[in-house]
């Protein structure tokens, strides 16, 4: 499908919420599938890029390569011509544990297909661009934000399928703590680590799908923020301690960011952890107001780290797609 011939000013902007990974559920695989996880949408950090017809391929902004990357897979595979020019105004630090990969190249891919008028396919797209290799929750996030349980890997191919979300109290707050001096593991070496971990005892990946579902899930539809937080800390201790030897034998990659939620704990902050690989970590708050004293605490005993500590809401509505006519022709 080529670009009209004549000029267009037509512009697609789409924004993108980052995720949190509260766990994995099964990590034995015993029953035929595996990981299955639970993510859940915040407002901050997120993703933004607007994208038009141009003359020539331009990106520009954040993530270029990855853009340009992208494009280059999805043109060919929807039988797209023509270029573009590409504008990432904001973009989810990479390899944090926020779901950076997914969130970009899935905006991307709805910013492209918008803008030719194609219908949405975020599980063919996530596929087609080597996205939700294990969890299906960032594929479930971009669509309708909330807190969404995939269901882990089967044998069909693609991103996890979600079968279950549950809107985010309006009133509770997120902080999360990230470490910019500090990236998870990813790409092949995120592959190797899974390798070379011993598979999970059916037991502990029992205990896990049981927290799930019969406290966290629960809990958050109840509204019952210890009871959430309970089962968040409880699962990320037995996975913190699972992948503790491909992190330096800790439950967090970054030291400062462990110590930082060891404060928020005790100063009585809910469900704190560590977000996939992190080294970005979280806690939950029951309302602003202790948000705000939480992190005014958090700073301070963060002292010079370099930790930037952020308050955010959960986000219950997937990535915005909007369309707009300039009165820019092509560049």
């Amino acid at each position: 499908m080529k670009h009209p011939s004549s000029p267009t000013m037509t512009k697609v902007t789409v924004t993108a919420p980052a995720r949190l990974h509260l766990g994995f559920l099964d990590l034995n695989g015993g029953l035929g599938r595996k990981f299955g996880g639970i993510g859940l949408a915040i407002s901050n950090p997120r993703t933004r890029l607007t994208i038009g017809f141009a003359r020539r391929h331009e990106v520009v902004g954040l993530e270029r390569e990855r853009v340009q990357s992208h494009l280059e897979t999805l043109q060919p595979s929807l039988g797209l011509d023509g270029s573009y020019r590409v504008d990432v105004e904001e973009a989810i630090p990479p390899h944090a544990g926020l779901g950076s990969g997914t969130q970009l190249a899935l905006a991307l891919a709805a910013g492209v297909r918008r803008l030719h008028g194609l219908p949405l396919d975020l599980r063919g797209d996530a596929a087609r661009l080597r996205r939700g290799a294990r969890s299906g929750a960032g594929v479930g996030l971009f669509e309708q934000g909330g807190l969404v349980l995939d269901s882990g890997h089967g044998a069909r191919a693609g991103p996890a399928p979600v079968i279950s979300r549950v809107p985010f109290p309006e009133h509770w707050r997120v902080l999360i703590v990230l470490d910019p001096a500090r990236q998870g593991l990813h790409g092949t070496h995120e592959g190797e680590a899974f390798a070379a971990l011993s598979p999970m005892s059916a037991l502990s990946a029992a205990t896990l799908c049981r927290l799930a579902l019969m406290q966290l899930l629960p809990a958050l539809v109840e509204r019952d923020l210890p009871d959430f937080g309970a089962a968040v800390k409880e699962m990320q201790q037995l996975l913190g301690d699972h992948f503790a030897p491909m992190q330096g034998g800790s439950r967090f990659t970054s030291p400062h960011v462990g110590a930082c939620l060891e404060a928020l704990e005790r100063a009585g902050a809910h469900g704190v952890g560590q977000s996939s690989w992190g080294p970005t970590g979280f806690a939950f708050a029951p309302s602003p107001a202790e948000a705000d004293r939480l992190a005014a605490l958090a700073r301070r005993s963060a002292g010079d780290a370099g930790l930037d500590i952020r308050i955010c809401t959960g986000l219950n509505e997937g990535a915005e797609i909007s369309t707009r006519i300039t009165a820019d022709a092509p560049l």
